[in-house]
């Protein structure tokens, strides 16, 4: 059994408040967020079954949310939720990164900040959660966590996201794609922000977000960019040639 410090301990604990799920068997949850660089004893099994339960919770979230939306459409708005940037941005939310046991050597690189491995982590917890319990409470606690990303979905735009969207919006006008640069970084490594620059170039237009991740920024700073281009450079008049 892998024993873990305080600061593990509290940090796991932060985890489970934010699942709204206590564990009977701590002990599998340790397992869940044991890299395979710290033990031989880690998450990559589980990860086998995490997958699979994300993919089922989040496949019947949008079958009811969006019952209008073809086989097609579920399948591309599943993608974009189900994938290691989204993953890796929740748990960034979560502060998964404080509880993860890994190997002196991913703890050196900075593999607490690694995609992949809080990504990992995520779906060994799900799967962690469907051991200690059932396959429900595991759904139920995928359904917690994703709730406000399908509420705030918007189907027209075929689930991509900001960053996707603003490109293809500017390249329908002929334009440069946008800059993005990370201006400050806020915070204690546990609780840093990053506070993001998007700049739209030749069109004068700069703007700034900061959140728990490089890419939870330049999400929200490309959101801000693209209501501006509408506003100002609506696609069906203004047409750079």
């Amino acid at each position: 059994m892998t024993i873990v410090d305080n600061r593990h301990q509290q940090a796991m604990e932060r985890i489970q408040k934010a699942f709204d799920y206590v564990f009977q068997q701590p002990t599998l949850l340790v397992r869940a967020l044991t890299h395979r660089s710290f033990s031989a004893e880690n998450n990559e099994r589980f990860e086998f079954v995490g997958d699979s339960i994300l993919n089922y919770s989040v496949a019947k979230m949008l079958f009811v949310a969006f019952p209008t939306l073809t086989e097609g459409e579920l399948s591309r708005l599943r993608a974009n939720l189900v994938n290691q940037d989204t993953l890796a941005e929740i748990a960034t939310e979560l502060h998964v990164s404080e509880a993860l046991l890994l190997g002196p050597g991913e703890l050196k690189s900075g593999g607490y900040r690694r995609p992949s491995i809080m990504a990992d982590a995520m779906e060994a917890m799900f799967a962690a959660i469907s051991f200690d319990a059932d396959f429900n409470t595991a759904e139920k606690v995928v359904c917690h966590l994703y709730a406000g990303r399908i509420q705030h979905i918007n189907p027209k735009d075929n689930g991509k996201d900001a960053k996707t969207r603003l490109q293809e919006a500017l390249q329908a006008r002929h334009w440069a794609l946008p800059k993005y640069r990370i201006i400050d970084q806020i915070g204690e490594i546990h609780e840093q922000q990053f506070v993001v620059q998007c700049d739209l170039g030749e069109l004068g237009f700069q703007t700034e977000a900061a959140g728990h991740s490089r890419r939870e920024a330049e999400q929200q700073t490309a959101q801000t960019a693209l209501v501006w281009l509408d506003e100002h450079h609506p696609l069906h008049k203004g047409r750079k040639k």
